[in-house]
């Protein structure tokens, strides 16, 4: 699992994927809408620190223990003491990537003076490594442009031991290099969805072993000219290099090379590659205790209720039981509310993170970041505490942090109270309920439906292409905080308010809210205050769906069509 903070040929830059390019296949595999863009943002929204980063570290091993985690950087000046943080964080590989890889979607003149060599960062990220003592708990992996086995037997020289492919079996697999990735007009049918296109592809997995076996051929003659039996006694080996030529090319002339060759002494005993694994600390998780109590559940069945109190020290709670359930029912998970999870106290970060389906966990008190975090199916409710103070209105109080449902693809989420910024961003199918919302919410979301039985932060929905937002807006102040530049606000219609009331009825039920009793009370008359901001892609996608399906003929290629138009 790759964490990839930036790339190396269009460092600080984001992705697009144009609404012609999302065919239906694509859509589905990423959650998404047929026909409808999107938008891959240059930052993490969960990561703004070392250590949002190594909690998000923490989440995937949780996700999958089995995984390996890797953090992707770019070759740039300080990258070694970031390499050394992401070490310090628990990663288990770190991937220093050079400038002269790239995409041919990336933008030109990123391509040419964005990025450094991978030589420079490589260098850097293994002497300080070494003199932090950290260079045997983590594998360092190189890429950008390596193209042969000299290429590899230098990295490794440098202190990589393990190396990345991409163009170079792209070239071997037909690819021509015409750079129309993004244009989805490939000739040779290697980076397009288009299945005309698709036919003229002639590439076959055996080319790319020929090539890998000829790397790997050059890379032994290599080793061997140099007197080392296997690759790893080459790794961080850098006093084998011979950098004469080099340094005495005039082009070269002034130019002092002592900083990238040094081998510098470590105070700590260590090897110059990774030799031992990242502790993790999975063995003291909160999730042992749940799995070994949902046994029943997960291997017959059986419904299970769980009663414990929790703390905030207990972070990414529900998620490794969560991957158990996965192992043995796949994606479909177990029924609704088999297990059946009953918490009080203060949870850490990351409770319900890729949570599936089957199992509800109901908190009573209050939870920090990043709640629901890629939520797969589960159900969580958050209330304020039962012993809570008489004069506490919960609607006025934060209970939740920021980045709620962060990449969530299906579920129900239900909070009684106000949470933090960031609040469904990149949802892609959960449900959710909420009594307010800071800044930035419903951000860059692609398919679900959220509730705002409240006030809401500034920048409400931007890059929002896909889902419903439901805003509760008594005062008429919430188009001062929409950002409309892919949305509308549209009036509901009776399927909206039918699905509305029944959705505010469920959320009665979980937290016994006084908003949504308040709401429900006089409904006919509390409806007429709610916005449904829709996406307009959207809204485009389902009038040509409906339009096709009317006109019986193909809603794919109909969805497919509206997108061409509206690229025009």
């Amino acid at each position: 699992i790759q964490i990839k903070m930036a790339q190396g040929a269009k460092p600080g830059e984001g992705g697009q994927l144009p609404g012609q390019k999302v065919w239906p296949w694509i859509a589905k595999t990423r959650y998404s809408t047929p026909g409808v863009g999107l938008i891959s943002p240059p930052p993490h929204h969960d990561i703004y620190s070392i250590e949002d980063l190594k909690q998000l570290i923490h989440d995937l091993k949780n996700a999958n223990p089995q995984a390996r985690v890797h953090v992707k950087l770019v070759s740039e000046v300080g990258v070694g003491t970031v390499a050394a943080g992401v070490s310090k964080a628990k990663a288990d590989v770190v991937l220093i990537s050079g400038h002269d890889g790239g995409t041919g979607a990336s933008p030109l003149n990123s391509l040419k003076h964005a990025g450094t060599p991978w030589e420079l960062g490589l260098a850097e990220t293994q002497q300080t490594l070494l003199v932090n003592g950290l260079r045997d708990r983590i594998v360092v992996q190189c890429d950008g442009q390596l193209k042969t086995g000299r290429d590899v037997v230098i990295a490794a020289l440098l202190g990589a031991e393990e190396f990345g492919f991409a163009t170079a079996p792209l070239v071997v697999s037909g690819c021509i290099m015409m750079r129309v990735c993004h244009l989805d007009t490939c000739p040779v049918g290697v980076a397009t969805q288009n299945p005309e296109l698709r036919k003229r592809f002639n590439g076959k997995a055996e080319f790319v072993v020929n090539f890998m076996e000829f790397i790997a051929e050059e890379v032994r003659e290599y080793l061997a000219q140099l007197g080392f039996r296997t690759l790893e006694e080459a790794i961080g080996q850098v006093d084998a290099l011979d950098t004469t030529k080099a340094v005495q090319h005039w082009k070269a002339d002034g130019l002092d090379l002592s900083p990238i060759l040094h081998k510098p002494e470590s105070p700590w005993e260590q090897d110059l590659h990774c030799s031992k694994a990242q502790d993790h600390g999975l063995d003291a998780a909160l999730d042992n205790e749940l799995i070994e109590r949902s046994r029943a559940a997960i291997e017959d069945g059986e419904p299970v209720e769980i009663e414990l109190p929790i703390r905030n020290l207990n972070r990414t709670v529900g998620t490794m039981l969560g991957n158990r359930i996965s192992i043995r029912h796949g994606e479909a998970g177990l029924p609704d509310d088999t297990i059946q999870i009953r918490f009080t106290g203060s949870a850490g970060q990351s409770l319900g993170a890729f949570l599936p389906k089957g199992v509800t966990i109901r908190l009573n008190g209050d939870t920090n970041d990043y709640l629901g975090k890629g939520l797969s199916g589960g159900r969580l409710v958050v209330r304020p505490p039962e012993q809570s103070h008489p004069k506490l209105v919960a609607e006025d109080n934060v209970i939740a942090g920021n980045v709620i449902l962060y990449g969530a693809t299906a579920g129900e989420v239900y909070i009684r109270g106000v949470v933090g910024e960031r609040f469904c961003v990149r949802n892609s199918g959960a449900t959710a309920v909420v009594e307010g919302v800071g800044d930035h919410a419903c951000e860059y979301m692609t398919g679900g439906r959220a509730v705002v039985l409240g006030p809401t932060g500034r920048n409400f929905g931007a890059g929002m292409s896909g889902g419903i937002a439901y805003v509760w807006d008594p005062e008429d102040l919430f188009h001062r905080n929409l950002n409309n530049e892919m949305v509308d606000l549209d009036p509901l219609d009776e399927t909206d308010a039918a699905w509305l009331r029944d959705t505010i009825r469920t959320h009665l039920t979980e937290t016994n809210s006084a908003v949504a009793q308040r709401i429900l009370d006089r409904w006919h008359t509390n409806v007429r205050h709610f916005k449904k901001v829709m996406p307009e892609d959207f809204k485009r996608v389902l009038e040509a769906a409906e339009k096709a399906r009317i006109e019986g003929v193909d809603v794919d290629e109909a969805i497919m069509a509206s997108a061409a138009l509206e690229k025009e």
